[in-house]
């Protein structure tokens, strides 16, 4: 059946109101248009939506049921008009984010916080993973943003540098480095190192600074987390590197650290996209929230910066 959503509008505006004089005042028509539309309504139906008379109005059995209808299609219209209205304003919607593991911990936490204030009707969602797990994401669109450290160029995708962290080495305090200011990359050669396996982006980094420095450690043992990593050098068992940005995730563990030099190496940390694919408001609105937050945040971690 061919009718309208202001077809059926109208029909129950005169079933509410019980009155076709009713009904048209309160929508501002002139009777005889709402007479017309209601008689249209009851041809393309073969049925009759209300019995006239000269004293009253009454709705049929027939009415009654296709008004219960209308009804829901017409909410429902206006509920998803009304999330639409929400999607492209940017306060509905649905936003998707992969980070690496630190930093959606450490650094996506006040971000978040503050967005959901602003929109609190938005689903969100952060998956994390290893770096080349969390581009792949926002490249195949399964996530809208990618927030993670950006080694080198990311060809055909937007980088957005957000924050950077300086790389520390991280011993028991009972350590001879405890007695040191400051480390050289090269003052590591003779240590045990406890290593992150090498998909992770901490081993790259630590790896490309060693040979700058020429020195090659040796790897007693690998790990891919974190927390397994301090706990191993809190054992005794080596000393690791590690970016600022992780350190407060290794409390537990009763380390010290210091920054390491000679290289000084940072890694820098962004918000990473596919431009080819459009963003949505409540995305864009995600982008400015952590633009909001580096600039009036406190500071992220020791040995790390907001840029």
């Amino acid at each position: 059946m061919d009718l309208t959503l202001q077809q059926l509008r109208l029909v129950l505006a005169v079933h509410d109101a019980g009155s076709f004089t009713l009904a048209a005042d309160q929508l501002h028509l002139a009777q005889s248009s709402m007479s017309r539309t209601v008689r249209e309504v009851e041809r393309k139906l073969g049925i009759t939506l209300f019995e006239r008379t000269t004293r009253n109005l009454v709705t049929t059995p027939e009415g009654a049921e296709f008004c219960r209808v209308a009804r829901r299609m017409v909410e429902a219209f206006d509920a998803g008009i009304n999330h639409f209205e929400g999607f492209l304003a940017g306060s509905r919607g649905r936003v998707r984010i992969a980070a690496l593991p630190s930093l959606a911990a450490i650094l996506l936490p006040p971000v978040v916080s503050a967005y959901r204030t602003a929109h609190p009707e938005v689903e969100l969602s952060i998956e994390d993973g290893m770096s080349d797990e969390v581009l792949h994401r926002v490249r195949t669109g399964v996530v809208d943003l990618a927030v993670t450290v950006v080694p080198e160029p990311l060809p055909g995708l937007h980088v957005r540098p957000i924050a950077a962290d300086r790389f520390c080495c991280v011993f028991p305090p009972s350590h001879r480095f405890s007695e040191t200011r400051r480390l050289d990359w090269a003052e590591l050669a003779d240590q045990p190192h406890i290593a992150f396996e090498r998909t992770s982006s901490i081993r790259q980094h630590a790896e490309r600074a060693f040979a700058t420095a020429k020195v090659r450690p040796e790897v007693v043992l690998e790990s891919r987390n974190i927390t397994t990593v301090a706990g191993l050098v809190a054992a005794g068992l080596g000393v690791a590197v590690m970016p600022g940005l992780v350190l407060p995730l290794i409390g537990f563990a009763g380390l010290e650290h210091r920054a390491l030099g000679n290289p000084e190496i940072r890694r820098h940390i962004a918000v990473v996209r596919d431009p080819h694919r459009p963003l949505a408001a409540a995305t864009e609105a995600f982008m400015a929230a952590i633009g909001q937050t580096q600039r009036g945040a406190d500071p992220l971690a020791p040995e790390t910066t907001w840029l």
